[in-house]
């Protein structure tokens, strides 16, 4: 369990990045069928990530960083900046989708490419983070954040 639900949550995050990259294909293509059937997918599995990430965290805990401590410092530094970018290209995903949806495509455009590079670089720092606590320096323990908060 402590290393499926990362590797899932990661892959799921890596595979609506690729769905953004082929959406951003076809639109420049002006193939919009197949570039909303992508977008879709692409916030389908950004959806799934999330879900799986948020099970994780409340069912496991938080993996905290096994690397050596003089590197935990630029660890935590990267690990907010991936975190605010995240969020913020979670957001950005969501008002780009709505207003694709709602057929306001002027706005659409504007934030559409915004929010694709946005989201590469939240899949590729989150696919870093990833690395660095499952595959560079694993510690296979985790404290479960109900124990946290209630033990």
């Amino acid at each position: 369990m402590y290393f499926i639900l990362p590797t899932l949550s990661t892959s799921f995050i890596a595979i609506s990045a690729i769905f953004v990259l082929l959406g951003w294909i076809q639109i420049k293509r002006r193939n919009i069928a197949l570039h909303t059937k992508l977008m879709i997918w692409a916030g389908v599995f950004a959806t799934l990530f999330f879900i799986f990430y948020l099970s994780r965290t409340v069912l496991l805990g938080s993996t905290p960083f096994g690397g050596p401590d003089s590197l935990k410092p630029f660890y935590l530094t990267f690990l907010l900046f991936h975190i605010v970018l995240a969020t913020v290209g979670g957001v950005m995903g969501i008002i780009t989708l709505r207003w694709g949806f709602k057929n306001e495509l002027a706005k659409h455009r504007r934030i559409g490419p915004v929010t694709s590079v946005v989201w590469f670089c939240t899949a590729i720092t989150g696919v870093t983070v990833y690395y660095l606590l499952y595959i560079k320096y694993p510690i296979n323990h985790t404290k479960p954040l109900l124990d946290a908060i209630f033990g």
